[in-house]
């Protein structure tokens, strides 16, 4: 269970992060303690779980590379095999099981097995899918981005106080 105090850390962190030279330590003159005190916080949120991210998001076509959402259909009898292919693959950014309608009215397999591929240059996309294809023995699609959109979404970690006079 997060404390207040985390909860108040989180908050401040959702969309406003300062960009300087010392960011955390500027956080920590807000929330009235250390800059040390403030990064041994976030270590621990991270390594609870309570974070599982910390960090910028960057849009990574304009620095030449690319962001590929990937399915597969996986073999109940071999998911874990395949998921720790995967993670074991440093451009595989996440894997998790999600099943799919794709091929629910056909012969094809459900695709159960979902994945985000990164790449630093755009041309390296098909290489690594088919390493992918290689290594697990399977068919693996490919569901490049085609519009971008920006949703910002926040949720409340504090309780808002409506003062009624």
């Amino acid at each position: 269970m997060l404390s207040q105090d985390d909860r108040r850390l989180i908050a401040m962190l959702h969309g406003g992060f300062p960009l300087s030279d010392r960011p955390f330590a500027e956080l920590a003159a807000k929330i009235g303690g250390s800059e040390d005190v403030l990064l041994e916080r976030l270590q621990r949120l991270l390594a609870r779980g309570d974070l599982t991210r910390f960090g910028p998001l960057f849009q990574i076509e304009r620095a030449g590379g690319r962001f590929v959402l990937a399915a597969m259909a996986v073999p109940e009898e071999r998911f874990a095999e395949v998921a720790a292919q995967l993670d074991g693959m440093p451009e595989v950014a996440h894997n998790y099981r999600r099943e799919s309608a794709f091929g629910q009215n056909s012969s094809a397999a459900a695709l159960n097995m979902w994945f985000v591929v990164a790449v630093e240059d755009a041309s390296q996309t098909d290489a690594v899918m088919q390493r992918i294809e290689a290594a697990t023995e399977l068919p693996v699609f490919a569901f490049p981005k085609e519009r971008e959109y920006f949703v910002e979404l926040k949720l409340p970690l504090l309780e808002e106080r409506h003062d009624h006079a």
